[in-house]
C-alpha cells in the first residue's frame, strides 16, 4: 500500500475544527513563486499548479522508467500548500487578492535529494516539452505555529483565523509573521470538483511565546 502523509502524519495535515498549538518540523517541497490573484484564468498561479505536480509526478513514476531513486517507496503525492502575504498586511486580506504573494508547495519525501530533484526537473522538460525552470527545491522548518481546520470556501477563512488568534493568545502566545514566516495553507480538497461548503483547507499561522 503506497504511503499516505495525510493519513501517517495526521497531526499535521487533518486537525480538528478546533485551533491547537503544533511544532512543525523540517521538511523538503517542491515550489514555485508568484504574485497575484489566485483565481485569475490562466493566471500565473494556476501555471504554477501545472509546473508543480509536473515535477511531483515525473518523481512518484520514476521506477516505471530507467532511472532508480535510492530509497524510494511507493507514495501519495502529499496535498497542494501555500503560502501567501501581502506588502505591509499582517497576514491576509482577502478582500485584494491581486496583491497576493505566494509561494506554491508540494512536500516531497525524505528520499528526495536535490541531484534528484534536478533529475526530474530534466526529465520532465525533455518528457513534455515544458520550461520547468520556475520550480525550486525548498527545505523549510515552520516550527511552533497554531493551526485549525477550515470547511467551507476561502472566502469564509477570516472567521476561523480569527478563532485561532484568539486560542493563540489565551495560550500565551502571540503571531510571528516574519519575511520567512507566513500564512499557511493546505489544500484536501479540488476546489474544482467539490462544493464551496465542504472545502477541507488547513491553515496554519507561525507563533512565539508572547513577550519574547
Amino acid at each position: 500500500m503506497a504511503f499516505d502523509y495525510k493519513k501517517e502524519y495526521k497531526e499535521f495535515y487533518l486537525p480538528k475544527r478546533k485551533p491547537e498549538i503544533v511544532e512543525i518540523p523540517a521538511m523538503n517541497f517542491l515550489a514555485v513563486r508568484g504574485k497575484g490573484d489566485p483565481n485569475e484564468e490562466g493566471g500565473a498561479y494556476k501555471e504554477a499548479i501545472g509546473l508543480l505536480y509536473g515535477i511531483a509526478f515525473t518523481i512518484k513514476m520514476s521506477y516505471k522508467g530507467d532511472h532508480r531513486i535510492e530509497g524510494y517507496f511507493d507514495y501519495v503525492v502529499p496535498p497542494l500548500e501555500g503560502f501567501w502575504w501581502q506588502e505591509g498586511v499582517m497576514g491576509v486580506d482577502y478582500v485584494h487578492k491581486e496583491n497576493f504573494e505566494w509561494i506554491s508547495v508540494i512536500r516531497v519525501p525524505e528520499f528526495v535529494t536535490e541531484a534528484e530533484f534536478e533529475w526530474a526537473v530534466a526529465e520532465a522538460a525533455q518528457k513534455k516539452n515544458t520550461d520547468f525552470s520556475r520550480v525550486e527545491f525548498l527545505s523549510f522548518t515552520e516550527g511552533l505555529c497554531v493551526q485549525c481546520m477550515h470547511i467551507g470556501p476561502y472566502d469564509d477563512e477570516p472567521a476561523t483565523v480569527r478563532q485561532m488568534d484568539e486560542y493563540a493568545k489565551a495560550q500565551g502566545f502571540e503571531l510571528d509573521f516574519t519575511d520567512e514566516r507566513r500564512h499557511h495553507e493546505i489544500y484536501l480538497s479540488d476546489a474544482r470538483r467539490c462544493a464551496p461548503e465542504k472545502l477541507k483547507t488547513v491553515i496554519r499561522h507561525p507563533v512565539k511565546a508572547a513577550g519574547e
